[in-house]
């Protein structure tokens, strides 16, 4: 086999290879072979060792032989080399060797890799070599995947037949099966279990309905399917039906009228049944329920209620018989009234309906003894809906209480009803009012309480009168026709009083009046005139008021304001003006028995002309003419009655300029008018005299004039004036001329002597005049020969004596040296004049050489 494996003839081969190293044994002659026989369990996708010895062999090969074929395949060897691993092994999962053995690991099992694992490993002994075969038999089991349940019918009808099988994507055999089964209250049991997939139902009922699920097991693992639903089509069974309130009799069922009533109907079903209701063969709802909320006598009946299943398409019915029993409507009704002109009482009770129709009697008495009527000698007679009793009123006091009683067999209790009989406890009311369109006048007479109630009736005077009722009374007269300061009279009598009680009304006309007949107030002034209705029955519907002009008065804001109340109206006057509103006013009140009015007076006067006013000053307070300083003053103060309240102060324009027209003044507006218009303003305070007015256009001409005004009086306008220029003022202009003089004259002195500084060698009189000769301490020193030299140039020029060139040099006279150093870029030499020499001047041990050229 190893020869076979290393593509080898014989054994002999392997057997030389062992020969050929230094330590080999001779395994021929004396060696010896021990086989060992092993199966090996692994799962996919998992680990799995395979052992080849216990030890490391000298040498050692694995091979593999796949199931169903005798080829074998080496997958790694090492012969004292190192380990060799053939590319078989990654086919089988990535077979490595573990660390110090001949034992290999295969980290992730597939299914490839199922088959015979051969080692045959070589140890060198003492005894010679030995020679181990491995036979390694490796199974791969694959765990069971998530089952899941395919049931031949999702919902089968109870009675058929039906089965369920639990499915595997794959899983290594063998495979149990456990079936489970949960109703819908949670409870859990083991339905089937066993080696086969599929489960058979040969009866199906309703129990079977809930959830299943199955368990898949083999011996690597387990697992448990989705649970699934089972619902089991059954039904509908025979209809139940239960009512509430729940009162059986022995034709059905019954009920009390008024109540409700609840009729529901269960029939076992799957799906859920569909009920319809039908009420004496005619169908009138739909539903597991139907209610009668308040259930009457025409509901009594039959009530059958049938089951559909649709989907089956079955139907059951069952019917019942309701009677409904009811007592008469409400309760008792009783009630009292006067008999024999008012002089006895009638006791009534009825209680009309029911079935059967109810039993009533009478008891009472005195409230404070509890008596029964029976108990004082009366005679009640006891009727089945009806009963009437006489009390005289002799024998009857005041607050007795007698109450009817009446039973019925559907009522559990007697119902029972009370009434009264005692006198009115005030005493009779009067009172008139008339209606709104004013045609009639009612006297109403009013007794409120009492049982029974009380008879009213009116007697007034000329044959005036009402015949009596009850409880009240209304006198109807019309409107105007009551005789005013005579009574009327009403007559109130009650069954329990002997007295008759009366009460009476004096109808009274309007009277008015006022604080003031004549009132007076200022122009522009509110003023308040008073009216106050002293005495009138009935009230009078209001108080009105007419103007000046007798029309009615209404609310209005801007003119006329009303305050009312029941016995006075006030009328304000607004803002009060002599034209209009001067004059009588008149207050008005009536009622349904007459009707007066009287007049005020309301005097509206004038505030006193305002006394004059003169313009003292009028003068523009620039020379600009953009503003105008206005003063007046009051020609007649020592009036002090002559009040005053504001001014008005007018300007207009009177001439323009060809340059511009004024802004102030439109040229539509002077085309309209055809002379320009006075242009106001208010000076509100009366003690002020002057004002300035701005924003003038000083190409024109204005004119001024002042106004006083007293309140709404407005005076005489005072004598109009025309702005003055200011008065010319010298003194400001002379002394900023003579200023800007100084300025001017020190800068040009200053220009001047900068220009004389800088150009002394043009010039050098005028800068020795100004400034003087320098000293010989300011004067340049030569000290070194280069000094000699004049430059063209230079400040320090040298004057020539002599005019021919030919002459011998002649000497020169220095010049006062600039402080400021040489040009170096001057070539032009100076030819002035030399100064001559002063007697303040220091000489200067100087050497000039001078270079004459002639031409």
């Amino acid at each position: 086999m190893v020869a076979q494996l290393l593509g080898l003839h014989s054994l002999f081969l392997l057997v030389s290879l062992f020969t050929s190293t230094a330590h080999a044994a001779d395994i021929i002659k004396t060696g010896e072979v021990v086989y060992n026989d092993l199966r090996v369990y692994g799962v996919l996708d998992r680990a799995v060792i395979l052992e080849c010895g216990s030890t490391l062999p000298d040498m050692y090969i694995w091979s593999f032989t796949k199931p169903g074929t005798e080829a074998i395949k080496a997958i790694v060897y090492d012969f004292g080399k190192g380990q060799k691993i053939q590319k078989l092994a990654q086919m089988l999962g990535g077979v490595r060797v573990i660390s110090n053995s001949a034992s290999v690991s295969i980290d992730k099992l597939p299914l490839a890799a199922q088959g015979l694992y051969t080692c045959q490993a070589v140890y060198d002994t003492d005894r010679g070599a030995i020679l181990y075969y491995y036979y390694v038999h490796l199974v791969v089991r694959v765990p069971v995947s998530k089952p899941y349940v395919i049931p031949s019918e999702a919902s089968p009808v109870e009675g058929s037949s039906m089965w369920m099988q639990c499915r595997l994507e794959y899983g290594t055999a063998p495979l149990r099966y456990e079936w489970k089964h949960e109703t819908r209250d949670g409870v859990s049991r083991t339905f089937a279990q066993g080696n086969s997939s599929v489960v058979n139902v040969t009866d199906v009922n309703r129990n079977h309905t809930g959830w299943y699920r199955c368990l898949a097991s083999n011996e690597v693992n387990q697992e448990r399917s989705d649970r699934i639903w089972l619902d089991i089509i059954y039904g509908p069974d025979v209809p139940q039906i239960d009512v509430s309130p729940y009162s059986v009799t022995e034709r059905g069922y019954s009920a009390l009228e008024r109540e409700t009533v609840s009729l529901l109907c269960q029939a076992q079903s799957n799906p859920a049944s569909q009920y319809v209701w039908f009420y004496n063969n005619s169908q009138i709802s739909g539903g597991q329920q139907y209610t009668i909320p308040r259930i009457l006598r025409m509901n009594a009946g039959t009530y059958a209620c049938l089951a559909l299943n649709t989907y089956r398409n079955t139907r059951s019915k069952k019917t019942i018989t309701l009677t409904v029993y009811y007592p008469p409507d409400g309760s008792p009704s009783c009630s009292v009234e006067p008999a024999l002109n008012h002089t006895s009482l009638r006791l009534l009770c009825s209680w009309p309906g029911g079935l059967p129709s109810p039993s009533l009697h009478w008891t009472g008495g005195r409230l404070d003894l509890g008596q029964d009527v029976a108990g004082q000698g009366h005679e009640i007679d006891k009727l089945t809906n009806n009963i009437t009793l006489l009390q005289s009123v002799v024998q009857t006091s005041n607050n007795t209480l007698f109450t009817c009683m009446g039973s019925h067999t559907a009522l559990q209790h007697a119902t029972y009803c009370s009434v009264r009989t005692y006198s009115p406890p005030a005493e009779p009311v009067c009172f008139a009012y008339a209606t709104r369109n004013k045609q009639y006048l009612m006297l109403s007479c009013t007794w409120n309480g009492g049982a029974p109630r009380a008879m009213l009736w009116w007697e007034g005077p000329g044959g005036q009168g009402q015949a009596a009722e009850e409880n009240s009374n209304i006198l109807v007269l019309r409107y105007g026709t009551a005789h005013s300061g005579q009574a009327y009279t009403c007559h109130a009598k009650h069954p329990l009083l002997a007295q008759t009680k009366t009460c009476r009304l004096t109808l009274e006309a309007p009277v008015l009046m006022t604080q003031r007949s004549v009132v007076s107030v200022y122009e522009g002034n509110d003023v308040q005139l008073t009216c106050i209705l002293t005495a009138n029955y009935p009230p009078a519907s209001q108080i009105t008021w007419f103007n000046n002009q007798r029309k009615e008065v209404w609310d209005t804001p801007m003119k006329y304001q009303l305050q009312r109340a029941a016995a006075w109206a006030n009328l304000t006057v607004r803002e009060a003006d002599g034209t209009q509103d001067s004059g009588k006013y008149w207050c008005s009140a009536s009622n349904a028995v007459g009707g007066t009015e009287i007049p005020v007076t309301l005097l509206v006067m004038r505030y006193p002309m305002p006394p004059n006013a003169t313009l003292v000053k009028v003068k523009y307070s620039s020379p600009k003419r953009s503003e105008v300083e206005v003063e007046w003053k009051i020609v007649d103060d020592e009036e002090k009655d002559r009040r005053l309240t504001h001014f008005i102060l007018e300007h207009r324009w009177v001439k323009e300029r060809p340059a511009r027209r004024s802004s102030n003044v439109s040229k539509g507006e002077e085309e309209r008018s055809g002379t320009p218009v006075w242009l106001r303003t208010i000076v509100q305070d009366p003690e002020v005299r002057s004002h300035t007015l701005g924003r003038l256009a000083p190409i024109l001409t204005y004119q001024f004039r002042i106004t006083p005004v007293n309140h709404r009086t407005i005076g005489y306008p005072s004598a109009t004036k025309t702005p003055a220029d200011p008065s010319f003022n010298a003194y400001p202009a002379v002394i900023g001329a003579a200023i800007g003089a100084a300025i001017f004259a020190a800068i040009v002195t200053a220009l001047l002597l900068l220009c004389v500084i800088r150009n002394r060698n043009n010039n050098p009189r005028l800068h020795d005049m100004l400034f003087g000769m320098q000293h010989g301490q300011s004067r340049e020193n030569i000290n070194i020969p280069e000094d000699e030299v004049v430059r063209e140039g230079s400040e320090g020029g040298i004057e020539e004596i002599g005019a021919s060139a030919s002459q011998a040099p002649a000497m020169a006279f220095p010049r006062a040296a600039s402080p400021r150093p040489a040009s170096p870029m001057s070539a032009t030499p100076t030819t002035g004049p030399a100064p001559p020499p002063g007697d303040d001047n220091e000489p200067v041990n100087v050497t000039i050489t001078v270079k004459a050229t002639g031409s």
